[in-house]
């Protein structure tokens, strides 16, 4: 499975790269929503790992353009937001998981194996 993580802090895009790969996944992270935007197709991810607050666009509004281009890749949004509201903001925007850091590296794995 090809993941695709959209987040801006270095060490914990890097971290959870190396979490994927270690795991059998390959991993690849870009720093904002403009940069997923620019590469080809998500439709060739397995999956799209996505932080909410992202500099320029956040990751809702990522979500969202994906969904309205009609891309059905599934999504986690992976996020310190917690609140319940934020949750279902991320859902609504079409997301099909939301994870609140911090995360145990176990819990996301089962979640990708289960999308």
């Amino acid at each position: 499975m090809r993941i695709l993580v959209v987040e801006d802090e270095d060490e914990l895009a890097r971290r959870l790269c190396d979490r994927l790969e270690t795991s059998g996944f390959v991993a690849e992270s870009v720093a904002s929503a403009e940069s997923a935007l620019d590469l080809p197709d998500p439709e060739n991810w397995s999956a799209l790992v996505v932080d909410i607050g992202l500099p320029g666009m956040d990751g809702f509004d990522l979500v969202r353009r994906w969904r309205q281009k009609g891309f059905d890749t599934p999504i986690i949004i992976l996020s310190a937001r917690g609140s319940w509201q934020e949750k279902v903001e991320g859902l609504n925007a079409g997301a099909d998981d939301y994870v609140v850091k911090p995360v145990r590296g176990e819990e996301l794995l089962a979640r990708l194996n289960a999308l």
